[in-house]
């Protein structure tokens, strides 16, 4: 006879297996009806991309989860799943309707702000303790309304702006569910556990597509982006709650420290982008290709090597921040840690860019009085004249 614990493994299994499986089934007839209809990622001088892609990924990735969650979870849901799922729909629509036909910023954003105020009032999804981060530990309604506000936006917008190179976001939103998640089923919160194998199966099919894909290639666009980064903030939320009045091995002291680290690339990345916008008086909302994926491709060149390189990062902080919590380093102290290894990591790229060409401007400087010489050298018959 297998266990409960075993089971809820098993159903976390099928339920990863069920998502792979429908969205690997459903992208290639997307893809036809995008190109049949013409539904593509219009190019202009800030993509990386040269050639028209659709842009719809987001269905079939929400398919795959949905399905794969309602049918494994059965009535085993956990409270406000209801809430989640309005609120993934809202973001979902929102989304494809920015893909399709365009839709502001302002609009956008308010939009995100009805959706995170149904989780936040309805479902419940909201930080209550900040576990003795600079001396606080329960909080307010107002503060802890206006906190999660904070955060279900900010992670939101991270993985709309962070989606800007092949398999980015979706190997980012994998790293982080897979962390999570694993950590949902060893303290025995099963519900969330599964759904966020359920995603992180869903969005491994459209990795392949996306990363792999030539003829069956697709982007998640911003359907999928902001219903991804609804889900992942609802997840780091019951993540900080899940860890109050937690007993060893698996609680964290610093669950906050410890979830700015998981998500330190996206939210750092953010920030940085917003910062220099505000600097140069634009508005935060404006694009342009002040991205660290922006400034990585300029060095690397490749896509793939792009996202291996933040990849690698994310996975290096999520490790370190397990390792300081795990030494039982005071919150505050890996709190100011993170922050400023993540200032650093959201530069170094613009610092090597900067370094690179001048390097090449020294060189050019060092053969240009030779290239004058040559030019100003007197021609042959000038002699024999």
């Amino acid at each position: 006879m297998l266990s409960s614990i075993n089971i809820q493994i098993l159903l976390t299994l099928v339920a990863f297996a069920m998502g792979f499986l429908i969205v690997f089934i459903t992208i290639p007839p997307v893809i036809r009806v995008s190109k049949a209809k013409k539904l593509f990622d219009l190019l202009d001088e800030r993509k990386v991309n040269k050639q028209a892609i659709p842009t719809i990924g987001g269905i079939a990735i929400f398919l795959g989860f949905a399905i794969s969650t309602i049918l494994v979870s059965g009535n085993n849901g956990f409270e406000g799943q209801q809430y989640l799922f309005v609120a993934i729909i809202i973001m979902m629509f929102t989304g494809l309707k920015d893909d399709l036909v365009s839709l502001s910023a302002k609009k956008k954003v308010f939009i995100e702000v009805i959706a995170a105020v149904i989780l936040i009032v309805f479902g419940g999804f909201r930080i209550t303790n900040l576990h003795g981060l600079f001396g606080i530990e329960e909080i307010g309604y107002v503060f802890s309304f206006s906190l999660s506000l904070v955060i279900i936006l900010g992670i939101i917008n991270s993985f709309n702006l962070i989606d800007g190179v092949d398999g980015l976001a979706s190997g980012l939103a994998i790293i982080i569910l897979f962390t999570l998640g694993t950590w949902f089923l060893l303290v025995g919160v099963f519900p969330l556990g599964i759904l966020s194998f359920a995603l992180l199966g869903s969005l491994a099919a459209f990795f392949r597509f996306n990363v792999f894909g030539r003829k069956n290639k697709i982007f998640m666009g911003d359907t999928g982006s902001l219903m991804v980064g609804i889900i992942l903030s609802v997840l780091v939320i019951e993540f900080n709650e899940s860890n109050i009045g937690m007993d060893w091995p698996f609680r964290f002291h610093a669950a906050p420290a410890v979830a700015l680290g998981i998500f330190i690339v996206p939210v750092f990345d953010t920030l940085r982008v917003i910062a220099i916008r505000l600097w140069q008086k634009k508005s935060p909302f404006l694009p342009d290709n002040n991205h660290i994926h922006h400034r990585l491709l300029a060095i690397c060149h490749s896509h793939l090597k792009v996202s291996c390189c933040i990849f690698i990062a994310n996975v290096y902080f999520i490790a370190l921040v397990f390792l300081m919590d795990f030494l039982n380093i005071d919150i505050n102290v890996m709190m100011l840690f993170i922050i400023l290894s993540g200032m650093a990591l959201a530069v170094i790229p613009s610092f090597i860019l900067r370094r690179k060409d001048m390097d090449e401007t020294s060189a050019i400087g060092y053969f240009q009085p030779f290239q004058k010489k040559r030019k100003a050298k007197p021609h042959i018959e000038h002699f024999i004249n």
